[in-house]
């Protein structure tokens, strides 16, 4: 039997969901005490799990903590083939090497979230593997080519003549069956996962299995405005450095400060109400952004550090002063174009972008903003380097 708590079974179905298919089926079926198995999907596209994913891992926490059992798919089969769901051109698909390193950490970072003991591991390869080309058929046979044509990113795809590869059309019929494979009740997933999430009901219906409800959850926005993505490069990553975790935040919009006090934290729903108000009555965003900052940092590395890098960033930007600690770049030679600079400690990734920072004024040599990329610069002692706003190098001889 699980725990049936009225006000945690509210909450788990409301607070950062968009919807719930079927909602009074999956409400009777929580409130009655019976142990459902919950499914999420996770392909490991990349090394690192970022915020966007971790919203759907404390939404796990949720099930998980009421008694129900959690089963993590970790797509090491799906990854081959990619999912195009909120792809604007044709996804590169992963070499096998690639998706074996960046399975490597995932379980520990899951295990900052979730009771792992408690947890059912899957890997998608384990019977996706096994799938002759006539059962592919048999499932491609209950779709047809224009619902998967459009679906929204495909439609905008079709519609400017940009690729969309045949084996894209396969992704949802392999998630689908991930919901066969694990006998799911309920399967977790963001709003651009609709079509794969009732792909899998269809999918299980026919394979006579009762299709699995579905909570879909919010999409959030990374640094850039648009969904957090690996590919984009745009995320929070949850095993960020305090420092950094609290930088990027604090460089967000101010218009996602509620929705990440909703999806990202644990703060209260009421508490969070409390400073939709304090916002409309004119409160500073920057003050409420750094409450926020230190939530997330506190919930990952702790409160100690989230204090710290409250302190830290308050000393660069509000103090102007140096960050505490800079990593330090020894030079061989005592001049340097500073361009080239640029690139060998890192603080660029190309001559061309180290130019460009160079002329739009986002560099720094010892506290004096640098406007001539072609510049040779003396390191007699050290020299301080800065790019924007958070990016420091000490370069010695």
């Amino acid at each position: 039997m699980t725990l049936v708590d009225q006000e945690k079974i509210k909450e788990l179905l409301t607070r950062g969901v968009e919807n719930v298919i079927e909602l009074e089926n999956l409400k009777k079926r929580l409130l009655s005490g019976e142990k459902l198995r919950i499914k999420l999907g996770i392909d490991p596209t990349g090394p690192k799990l970022h915020l966007g994913r971790a919203t759907q891992l404390w939404k796990l926490k949720e099930f998980q903590d009421l008694g129900h059992q959690i089963v993590l798919i970790i797509g090491d089969f799906t990854a081959l083939i990619g999912d195009a769901s909120d792809k604007k051109a044709m996804r590169r698909a992963l070499a096998e090497e690639e998706v074996k390193k960046n399975m490597t950490s995932y379980t520990k970072q899951i295990g900052q979230i979730l009771d792992l003991k408690k947890v059912e591991i899957q890997h998608n390869s384990k019977w996706l593997k096994k799938i002759n080309i006539r059962d592919l058929i048999n499932l491609a046979m209950r779709f047809t080519a224009q619902q998967m044509i459009n679906r929204r990113n495909f439609k905008e795809r079709w519609d400017t003549n940009k690729e969309i590869g045949l084996h894209e059309l396969l992704y949802p019929l392999c998630q689908g069956y991930d919901s066969v494979a694990v006998k799911a009740d309920v399967e977790i997933g963001g709003t651009d996962q609709l079509f794969n999430l009732m792909a899998g009901r269809k999918i299980q219906e026919i394979f006579d299995q009762k299709p699995q409800d579905l909570v879909i959850l919010k999409m959030i926005e990374g640094l850039d405005n648009e969904k957090m993505s690996t590919s984009r490069g745009n995320v929070i990553n949850i095993t960020d450095a305090p420092n950094e975790m609290f930088g990027k935040i604090m460089s967000m919009r101010d218009e996602m400060i509620l929705k990440y006090f909703e999806l990202c934290t644990q703060v209260p729903l009421a508490e969070i109400n409390q400073l939709a108000e304090k916002l409309k009555a004119g409160a500073n965003p920057r003050d409420l952004k750094a409450q926020l900052a230190k939530e997330i940092v506190k919930i990952y590395h702790g409160e100690k550090a989230a204090e710290q890098a409250a302190k830290e960033f308050d000393k660069i930007f509000r103090e102007k002063e140096l960050p505490s600690e800079i990593p330090t770049y020894n030079m061989q030679h005592i001049i340097c174009n500073v361009t080239e600079l640029l690139v060998k400690t890192g603080l660029a990734t190309s001559k061309s972008e180290a130019q460009r920072l160079i002329e739009q004024g986002a560099v720094k040599i010892n506290n004096q903003v640098e406007k001539d990329w072609k510049k040779e610069l003396k390191i007699e002692k050290e020299v301080i380097v800065q790019v924007g706003k958070r990016k420091f190098v000490k370069i010695r001889a």
